[in-house]
């Protein structure tokens, strides 16, 4: 009985080999165009820009300044070491000798003023409302930079959607001159409309120009907050960002340029606490011991001092009052922009539901509308019963339509930004 013998399996030919390898260069070239560089998201901006800004940088800087003051704040001042020599002789035999006379003394001494106890807890009052004042300008700050990286990042989502809806009438133009020569050599055109594609073509460049130019402000912006972050491609779809109007007008105590006021108050109340402590006047101690020659006793001398606060009507009532009155101006002052705030967010808010509404009205009629307008003169132009100016005006029409739609999504993005980054919800 004979076996047949399997014969080994060939290996490929140098051409297939060099085959294979190409497909399998193409195959890698293409998964890694298939996998590109991760983009920027919405939230991947906020985090950077909190990350990296500098104005957010020195206000921490200077928050972790007046915190780290408030140690040393209402402590006793530094000691003083006194030295020095008492009745030494210019005259005489025992002229400019330390030891001879008895009344001749090297001294050193140690002096400790101590203001009165209210004026240390009034500064220590004023250090910490400071340390609190920063800390507020600090969380303001970060919901400022927030905001306006929120914007930056909208306003450059926003601009690239325009372009690439302007992409689509860009792609109907070039359609239409590829098949208006066609026609006119068949005879349903006439040579003006070639002409006239072209024009339109000059004007969608020109309107092209304008929007890559919103774009290129736009990445200009978010590369404030984010640096070379910002030359990446943007991923995701932006956040619903929504405002709560009772939120909002519940919460204004906590709007972003409000939170600073309390802390300074405070520290005007603790300001004029001081001056006022001001009035009970100071007082210090002294010791001292005095050496003198071997023949005579060494000595020792105590003595207190004290502060004498006269004239207090012409040195520290006008300070007092001064004080009061800063007081006064910061309630005032807090008072008017917590008005001004209530008022700018009720018109944004009756703005917010107004752009609402004509993004809704585009959106379910007008938007159709120009649809429907475009196709119907197509189909006519096609059948030889239109012009073809009739139908580049309803195209720009529908494409204005469509613009006006996105800039009205826009509008209502950067506004809702706006709102969602007013209050502060927690300290830093």
């Amino acid at each position: 009985m004979q076996h047949r013998l399997c014969s080994p399996r060939r290996k490929p030919s140098l051409p297939v080999a060099a085959a294979l390898v190409a497909l399998a260069a193409l195959a890698l070239a293409g998964a890694t165009r298939a996998d590109p560089q991760p983009g920027l998201s919405f939230k991947e901006a906020l985090d950077a820009a909190v990350a990296r800004a500098p104005v957010l940088a020195a206000r921490r800087a200077a928050a972790e300044g007046a915190a780290t003051a408030q140690v040393s704040a209402g402590r006793l001042p530094d000691p003083r070491l006194s030295v020095g020599v008492d009745n030494l002789p210019v005259t005489g035999q025992d002229a400019f000798s330390l030891t001879d006379d008895f009344m001749t003394m090297s001294k050193v001494g140690w002096m400790q003023e101590v203001p009165n106890a209210s004026k240390r807890q009034a500064r220590a009052d004023v250090a910490s409302a400071l340390a609190d004042r920063e800390r507020a300008l600090l969380t303001a700050e970060v919901q400022t930079v927030k905001r306006d990286t929120a914007l930056a990042w909208l306003k450059r989502y926003f601009a690239e959607k325009r372009l690439a809806l302007f992409a689509s009438l860009e792609a109907e133009n070039r359609v239409l001159q590829d098949t208006v020569n066609a026609r006119i050599a068949a005879g349903r055109a006439l040579p003006v409309e070639a002409t006239m594609a072209r024009q339109e073509a000059v004007q969608l460049a020109d309107r092209r120009d304008e929007l890559t130019r919103e774009r290129a402000q736009a990445q200009a912006a978010l590369r404030r907050w984010v640096g070379e972050l910002a030359d990446a491609r943007l991923s995701g779809e932006p956040p619903q960002l929504v405002a709560d109007p009772m939120h909002l007008l519940e919460n204004l105590e906590r709007h972003v340029e409000l939170a600073v006021f309390d802390p300074m108050s405070r520290m005007a109340t603790a300001e004029a606490r001081e001056a006022q402590a001001g009035k009970r006047g100071d007082w210090g101690w002294e010791v001292s011991y005095a050496q003198r020659g071997p023949a005579f006793s060494n000595m020792v001398s105590f003595q207190l001092t004290f502060e004498l606060p006269l004239f207090a009507s012409k040195r520290r009532d006008p300070e007092i009052v001064a004080k009061r009155k800063e007081v006064e101006r910061i309630a005032a002052e807090r008072q008017e922009v917590l008005r001004k705030h209530t008022e700018e967010i009720e018109a944004e808010l009756a703005g917010q539901a107004q752009l609402a509404r004509q993004v809704a009205r585009l959106r379910d009629t007008a938007l159709p509308l120009a649809e429907e307008r475009v196709r119907l003169l197509m189909a006519s132009y096609r059948a030889g019963r239109a012009d073809l100016g009739a139908v580049l005006v309803a195209r720009r029409e529908r494409a204005e339509t469509q613009l006006k739609a996105v800039e009205l999504e826009a509008a209502i993005a950067a506004l809702r930004a706006r709102l969602a980054y007013l209050i502060v919800e927690h300290a830093s």
